[in-house]
């Protein structure tokens, strides 16, 4: 006879599952729904980072309840939640540098040759 799950680690890993679908709906809805780069930028990069992390930390605990370490989803976990955000800002930079449409005007006193004397 195979003995299944216990049923707190299920629920627990169903919670989180549940968890990284909405995070990963609200990230693609806010890819697809909001109107310049920089916005559509922001909503996958915060919202699909943690919608990964629930389901890494689902994998997390299932494999623990199996009685495995669950290191590499670990490590995948680190790996998303430190190169997320910095390849959001290396985008969001070379966004500027090109000067996408949609960004804020700096202020005037902000550039140096539009200050007024």
């Amino acid at each position: 006879m195979t003995m299944g799950l216990h049923p707190v680690a299920e629920w627990l890993a169903a919670a989180f599952l549940l968890m990284a679908a909405f995070f990963s709906l609200v990230g693609a809805i806010g890819l697809v729904r909001l109107p310049d780069f920089f916005m559509r930028l922001h909503a996958p990069t915060k919202a699909s980072t943690l919608g990964v992390g629930g389901v890494l930390l689902a994998s997390m605990i299932l494999a623990a309840a199996q009685g495995r370490a669950g290191f590499a989803e670990l490590l995948i976990t680190l790996f998303v939640f430190v190169t997320a955000p910095v390849s959001a800002n290396l985008m969001a930079q070379a966004a500027l540098h090109l000067r996408l449409p949609g960004q804020a005007a700096p202020p005037d006193d902000a550039v140096p040759e539009r200050r007024r004397s």
